[in-house]
């Protein structure tokens, strides 16, 4: 996830108004309700949605099927996450009462998100002016030139900016709220979600939409996930791009080049995300003291620990431990 969190205090308890309309797809509008209600249904926090259209009336969607009982415009009022899941495909200009919402919601603190394209609202209420964004890569350079004061960045799946959220298309957008999931919750709770709705917990924002050509089954993509495998199972250990390469039997220069085909981004990156999420998982379920942590994660020292971990999430390790430890684990107690 390209990211410049901010932990900003929310609370256990999460409205969130998801935005309808017709001809939205039932992919699009069902993914933010199956993600953050299976939060609720895990009984992992008290958080409800909404569905609301702007004017309250029904709505129908691409494959024809008819959503009633929606809420009109007053229900986004006192969200505290506002969240549009897509655009109308013909991009049509966004009514001027749906802008001041927007901007009304941002200014009394709410969080702001574009899914797909959903940026193209977001991107009109002027939130994003002089900040990074995405939407689908098919409609990235139609934003671009719409709203030239937003750096669009075509290659991502998200950008958080902390307050406002855009992501890339359709399967993207369960990546996006699976990480409001995990900012909000920690990664022990977005793990539980995605366990129950079998998918990835987390792929980060900044890895390619998509593979430009695509891999034959037999070009070593084997070979890279066992590489991958091999590396999550001594996260405790310096991992270069050679070790990684012997690992799958191919030179370094080959390795890199099919990783990167294979993953969107670089093994570095890779490896670093890594662990990183070894290190949140670890603060969250167990007393290891930081500093037994950045060993097992192989970060070597506390010090980088904390270095990569305030560049990666706006916080510190004992921070976002007290915050999302489970069962009152405390920084530097007893290792059991």
């Amino acid at each position: 996830m390209a990211q410049t969190h901010s932990f900003d205090e929310i609370g256990p308890i999460l409205r969130i108004a998801i935005h309808a309309f017709d001809d939205i797809t039932a992919f699009h509008l069902s993914t933010p309700l199956l993600v953050f209600g299976e939060v609720a249904r895990a009984g992992l926090a008290d958080w409800s949605t909404v569905v609301w259209s702007d004017d309250g009336a029904n709505v129908r969607t691409t494959e024809g099927l008819l959503v009633a009982g929606l809420a009109d415009a007053q229900a986004a009022m006192d969200a505290d996450l506002l969240i549009w899941p897509s655009w109308p495909d013909a991009l049509p200009p966004v009514p001027e009462a749906l802008i001041t919402l927007m901007r009304d919601a941002h200014a009394r603190g709410a969080r702001i998100a574009g899914l797909c394209l959903g940026a193209f609202p977001v991107a009109a209420s002027g939130l994003l002016d002089g900040r990074a964004a995405v939407t689908h890569w098919a409609r990235a350079d139609e934003l671009a030139r719409r709203h030239p004061a937003v750096d669009v960045r075509p290659a991502a799946l998200s950008i958080d900016h902390g307050d406002v959220l855009t992501s890339a298309g359709t399967a993207s957008a369960l990546d996006a709220c699976l990480h409001i999931v995990r900012e909000q919750l920690g990664a022990a709770a977005a793990a539980t979600v995605a366990r129950a709705l079998v998918v990835a917990p987390h792929r980060d924002g900044d890895q390619a939409q998509y593979v430009e050509r695509p891999l034959p089954e037999q070009a070593g993509q084997g070979a890279i996930t066992e590489a991958l495998e091999w590396a999550i199972g001594n996260l405790d250990q310096p991992i270069a791009v050679a070790s990684l390469a012997a690992q799958a039997h191919m030179s370094p220069r080959s390795f890199t080049r099919r990783f990167r085909e294979t993953t969107g981004t670089s093994p570095a990156s890779w490896v670093l995300a890594r662990r990183l999420d070894e290190a949140r998982r670890l603060l969250e379920t167990t007393e290891l003291s930081v500093t037994q942590v950045a060993e097992a994660c192989g970060f070597g020292s506390p010090v980088t620990l904390r270095q990569r971990f305030v560049r990666a999430y706006s916080t510190t390790p004992t921070s976002y431990r007290r915050r999302f430890s489970v069962g009152g684990v405390t920084a530097g107690a007893p290792v059991r």
